[in-house]
Formats: C-alpha cells, structure tokens, sequence
C-alpha cells in the first residue's frame, strides 16, 4: 500500500498512526501545493493529485484541510477515532485567556480562531501567525506574541501536550469543521483497498465528521471565512452546533440541532441552513 501524506512532522505523524493499523504501508511524501497560504485545501490538492495519476493508493489528510466537496473520483472512507477537538491556548505569561491584559497580542493566523477571540477579548491585538506547530511555539518563546491558540488534537500526536496552558472549552471556542479527526481519502472505484481501510473506521466518529462535512458543504464557505461547527453523538442521538463569523468577531450567527443519529447529514444541512437564513445573502461577502 502507498500512503500519500504531506512532510509535515505533523503529517507524517498522522500517515504513520494509519500505516501502522494497515499493518504498514510505505509512505510517500507528496508536495504541497504553492499559493495562497491561507488556503487550507492547498494542503490536500497534492496528494489528491498524486491518487487521481495512481502515483498512490490513499491520501491521508488532517479531516478539517479537506474542502467540503471533494473532486469527482475520490472518496473518503476511513475516519479513524477523533483525537481532542478542542483548541489549546498556548503562552509563556498567562494562564488563560481571559487572565491576558488589554493590549496584549495574541498570534493566530485562522480567521476562526481570530473572530472567536476578538469576540470574546475585544482589546486583544492579533497578529499572524504561520507555520506549523514547531514553528509556532518557537515564535512565541521568540516573544512575537504573548499568546497563541492551536488544535490540542496536533499537540497531542506530536508529544507536545505539556505546550497546552489551558484547553478552550467548546463552548467558549466552536472547533473548525472536523477539529482532530484524520480523513483517509481513496479513488472512489477502488473497492480493494476500500475494503483494506474499512476496519480503521470508527463509525461514531465518522458519524460526526459526516454531520459537519454536511453542515460545511451547505455553507460553501470558504477559507477565510470564519466557520466552526461541531457534532457530538451520545447515545445514538446528534448534536450539531454551528457558527459563522465576522473576522473582527462582531457579528455572528449560531445554531444547534440535535436528532437521529441516522439523519447525519440532513442535521448538519439543517443547522446550515438556518445560519444562513439568519445570516441573510451578503453575509460571506462581508465577512
């Protein structure tokens, strides 16, 4: 089997946890697209490449960079169980976020994360803040900022936990669309190796990121608009919870729908709809 991935330590890591449930793999490292450097699908569109021309048999992807409609031809089969959804709150000086001083500056290059602590923390200054996790946390001990937030679910798989200050709460911090969970993406007319991935599918995860792929696909945001959603499955029954923002977090629409677990999608189309309808058409222009 080859597993594409991108080079990241974080995608490696993650490539790595998959091949060793396969009972190995040899994985291939695929480049990332250039481009726009906040367009999370350029992280993805190589190694979808690299399926499409046979050059690989699965695509391993951090579930949340994939797009909410993928290209004709693929297909996501395997969503193994979800890591820690929530993001971290990560700083040298302060205990949390509400501990930080007026003024001081907070790193972070996701709109999302951005608009939900400009909501929260309105005197707070933003920064941008690239890169991947390694790169991140050295800019902070470089003193760039006095804070930044990233997924606890990547500093978890990097062996990185003791970085986490404070684990935000979902309820202060609506993860993005599919937060923690691993995406394996295949051509869709293989059945071989669909067949081969199938036991790495944790169906009450894949459940959930189904719901949120549904909800996101519904919205047809796009990366620099600020979009959270989240599903949680207790007992065979939903919960979907989604937001939409501003980037200067002064507007936002929210809403939550919980159901059948067998209504996946339909429960993350509905929650969508609903922003949408009281979001009102020009909202994502605005945004």
């Amino acid at each position: 089997m080859r597993l594409g991935t991108r080079g990241s330590r974080l995608a490696l890591a993650q490539a790595q946890l998959v091949a060793d449930a396969l009972g190995g793999a040899e994985l291939v490292t695929v480049r990332s697209d250039d481009g726009d450097p906040g367009d999370k699908s350029r992280f993805v569109r190589g190694v979808e490449r690299a399926l499409l021309g046979e050059e690989v048999d699965l695509g391993v992807h951090s579930a949340k960079d994939l797009p909410g409609e993928l290209p004709a031809g693929l297909s996501l089969v395997g969503v193994p169980g979800r890591e820690d959804p929530r993001d971290a709150f990560v700083s040298l000086k302060y205990a949390s976020l509400s501990a930080m001083p007026e003024g001081a500056v907070l790193g972070t290059s996701s709109p999302r994360r951005q608009a939900q602590v400009l909501r929260a923390r309105p005197d707070l200054r933003i920064v941008g803040f690239r890169g991947n996790v390694e790169t991140r946390l050295r800019k902070l001990e470089e003193g760039i900022a006095d804070a930044t937030l990233l997924a606890c679910a990547g500093l978890n798989r990097l062996g990185l936990a003791r970085h986490i200050t404070a684990a935000m709460g979902t309820d202060v911090m609506l993860p993005a669309v599919a937060q923690g969970a691993i995406g394996i993406e295949i051509r869709a007319d293989d059945q071989e190796t669909a067949s081969f991935v199938a036991p790495l599918n944790h169906a009450p995860t894949a459940i959930c990121i189904a719901t949120e792929r549904a909800y996101l696909a519904q919205l047809e945001g796009s990366c620099r608009t600020p979009i959270a959603g989240f599903a949680e499955l207790h007992a065979g029954m939903l919960r979907m919870r989604g937001e939409i923002l501003t980037t200067d977090g002064s507007r936002t629409h929210a809403a939550m729908h919980a159901g059948a677990a067998q209504n996946a999608i339909g429960l993350g189309e509905q929650t969508a709809r609903e922003i949408l309808e009281r979001a009102g058409p020009d909202f994502f222009a605005t945004a």
